[in-house]
């Protein structure tokens, strides 16, 4: 893994990315395609260099056992996952997707972590056990990955507190995630994290959602996550940015 000057070496590029990209296409009807495609590519591309001397992940098709957990997402992600919905052939022609979020949000909007895992209810998006949004899932989803399927079961079933999360995994997601935070909080958009559900049945009900976060509006508001206060995490940026604190490394957060 990485030590601490890598880590703020690579969190600074990132951002620097981020940033120019939302520069270059700021106005442009392909300004969150280029922003996502620039993040998902980052996070596999250095996950697959940094993995190879790291065990197999046990993810594969067809296994969804963690996909009752709750899944947070920056307001680019959730836009995308909209606009997927509304153009994309699903196995099913009945199937209304839009429904089945909504539905998702009534029975999980209200709940805490603890509550939602107990809960056991599977994403909406799962359907005979695979993805139907996996080519445009958050980041949250990518950096969530197991070294032992039978451990993820156990979880799921109460029986242990514990997986072998790969830490890899975790770790480029937070980088890639609050660097694409940092450069969308200096641009002027709306750069904090969203309980997907709740945000995606907003962005469902209005479509004049992705224009609004063009302009710097915030139309996912009430979905946001609260943990993390957005004043401390634009001051840990600051500190990152600025190079003022040797402290200021941004570790992984579990706003999964």
């Amino acid at each position: 893994m990485m030590n601490e000057t890598d880590t703020l070496g690579f969190f600074a590029a990132q951002a620097q990315a981020f940033t120019e990209t939302l520069a270059g296409r700021r106005g442009r009807e392909d300004l969150i395609d280029g922003l996502l495609s620039q993040a998902f590519s980052s996070f596999e591309g250095n996950v697959a260099i940094q993995a190879r001397d790291y065990p197999a992940i046990a993810c594969h098709k067809g296994c969804a056992t963690c996909c009752t957990l709750r899944v947070t997402a920056t307001a680019p992600e959730v836009l995308l996952i909209a606009r997927y919905m509304a153009w994309a052939k699903f196995p099913d022609g009945e199937m209304n997707l839009a429904k089945r979020v909504a539905k998702a949000n009534q029975q999980t909007c209200s709940l805490n972590e603890a509550q939602r895992v107990k809960l056991k209810r599977r994403c909406p998006f799962i359907h005979q056990g695979a993805c139907l949004i996996y080519p445009v899932r958050p980041l949250a989803c990518r950096g969530h990955a197991c070294y032992d399927k039978q451990a993820c079961v156990d979880a799921a079933a109460g029986r242990v507190a514990q997986i072998p999360i790969s830490k890899l995994h975790q770790t480029f997601r937070s980088l890639i995630q609050n660097a694409m935070q940092s450069a969308l909080r200096d641009a002027g958009y709306a750069w904090g994290l969203y309980e997907l559900n709740q945000a995606l049945s907003l962005a469902l009900a209005d479509t004049r959602c992705q224009q609004l976060w063009a302009t710097g509006a915030e139309p996912f508001a009430e979905a946001r996550i609260k943990e993390i206060s957005l004043q401390e995490m634009g001051r840990v940026f600051d500190r990152i940015k600025f190079n003022s604190a040797p402290d200021a490394t941004l570790g992984p957060r579990n706003l999964h």
